[in-house]
């Protein structure tokens, strides 16, 4: 068991602040991980250097947070000859009993599950072996195995953000316009929160027409960042359409001379089923009839997250509204004579709870996955004596290619979880956790590497692992 961590974590800030306090911040409610450990004392620096300022990127801080233990736990391993990943699950946070260094409880924890389910669709221990035989025959080539448990939380850590507002009209044709503080990127995230409009009504998505985000129409947006766009934007816009169909429900009623129970919502249509009649008009003509009868068919929602609070002095409170959990799987080949790598295959189980939309989310986490893999193997930034960025465009600066996904890519999304918390139709957010699975690529290369050793020496792996920091890895190790 790990009793106790003293980390330092110091953040290259630039010329100034920017978004360094925050990301900083994150950084330290996420060294644990997956992991409890009784004594925590974690200290994050913002560093003044001669760059540029630095703004934050989808994790925000949680991937500098999460290899701290991930390293420290492989490396805990090597002294004692043990499996890293038997100490990983040893350490697991258990069920409602334990918390955060910052005092949240880690309720409705997935952990277990998603990390059996990894290793057992993952093929765990027929690949072990598999890759120890090779490696122990191949002298220039060597894979590696690598996995990883994941827990992020969800919300921003400055509890004034964790609001959102939305408005939405009903046309007298049935049409329905919506408009949120949401920021549409590609992620879906206009979908999802049409969707909930459209389960509100129990109308066909293709009635609502989302406009583009303004302050014009939705004061005083939050960020569409922290993984929270759907579960702030999807709230909003409930609480907006909801509005209405009660209005609508109070007129029906009272027009067909019916109680509020007796109208109900469904596949495009209002059924007035009260005793002795079964009258059925459509969602626009009863959107008309409203109209007719002075009855207003526009309102605003509004959706602030229960339960966060958080002492940014002394690091305590809970500024998570629930925890996102997942685990991940990879495969890595490195040539030792170069130090190129290879990703081969990948097997993740991701936490969605309750998914409002699976394609969008398996969309998400394949491609953060992928977004993650570059981020630790070929993305550097590299700057000359003159402080000069000389890695400033896609000749230099290299972002993963299709030909980097891995050939066998399998995803799962973690079944029967819906989240116990109050969150939208009782889904999870996607945006950012499952880029840090990509943390066991990372892993991998490092069990890779050692084969190239004695197999008992800690492997000291800077990110990204680029050819040059693998081929410095293997002659450290070496000497």
């Amino acid at each position: 068991r790990v009793l106790a961590l003293d980390a330092s974590l110091a953040a290259d800030a630039g010329f100034s602040l920017d978004m360094t306090p925050g990301v900083v911040a994150r950084a330290l409610t996420h060294v644990d991980n997956a992991y409890w450990i009784p004594h925590v004392r974690a200290v994050g620096y913002a560093c003044k250097t001669n760059k540029q300022s630095n703004t934050a990127f989808r994790g925000f801080g949680g991937p500098q947070g999460v290899v701290v233990m991930e390293d420290a736990l492989d490396r805990i391993a090597r002294h004692l000859g043990r499996d890293a990943n038997e100490i990983r699950a040893l350490n697991f946070y258990a069920e409602g009993r334990d918390e955060t260094p910052y005092g949240q409880m880690v309720d409705e924890n997935h952990l277990a599950r998603c990390w059996a389910e990894v290793k057992k669709g993952g093929e765990y221990e027929r690949r072990r072996a598999e890759i120890d035989a090779f490696n122990k025959a191949s002298p220039i080539l060597k894979r590696g195995l690598g996995l990883f448990p994941l827990k992020f939380g969800i919300s921003f850590n400055m509890p004034h953000m964790n609001q959102a507002g939305a408005l939405v009209h009903v046309y007298t044709d049935g049409s329905i316009r919506l408009n949120h503080g949401g920021t549409e990127m590609g992620q879906g995230l206009f979908v999802k929160v049409a969707q909930v409009v459209a389960e509100v009504f129990s109308v066909d998505i293709d009635r609502i027409r989302p406009s583009a985000t303004s302050t014009a129409e939705v004061p005083n947006t939050s960020p569409t960042a922290a993984s929270t766009g759907s579960d702030l934007n999807g709230w909003a816009a409930y609480e907006a359409a909801n509005t209405i169909k009660q209005r609508m429900i109070a007129f029906a009623a009272e027009h067909f001379a019916a109680s509020g129970n007796d109208i109900e919502f469904a596949d495009g249509n209002v059924r007035i089923a009260k005793p002795g009649s079964n009258q059925v008009v459509s969602f626009g003509e009863l959107a008309k009839l409203c109209w007719l009868g002075r009855v207003s068919l526009s309102a605003t929602g509004f959706y602030k997250t229960p339960k966060i609070h958080w002492d940014g002095a002394a690091m305590r409170g809970r500024p998570f509204f629930y925890f996102s959990f997942g685990a991940a799987m990879a495969e890595v080949a490195i040539d030792t004579l170069t130090g190129e790598s290879r990703v081969l295959r990948a097997d993740l189980v991701q936490d969605c709870g309750d998914s409002l939309n699976p394609a969008i989310d398996r969309g998400q986490i394949e491609g953060a996955f992928v977004q993650g893999q570059g981020w630790l193997t070929c993305e550097e930034l590299w700057w000359d004596k003159q402080g000069r960025l000389r890695t400033a465009g896609p000749s230099t600066y290299k972002i993963p290619g299709s030909r980097d996904v891995p050939p066998v890519f399998n995803v799962t999304m973690l079944a029967n979880a819906p989240s116990r918390e109050a969150t939208i139709f009782r889904s999870k957010a996607v945006g950012e956790p499952p880029l840090l699975l990509a943390t066991a690529v990372w892993t991998a290369l490092k069990d890779a590497i050692a084969a190239a050793g004695d197999g008992r020496t800690a492997v000291r792996l800077d990110a990204p692992a680029t050819p040059e920091r693998v081929l410095a890895a293997i002659a450290t190790l070496k000497a």
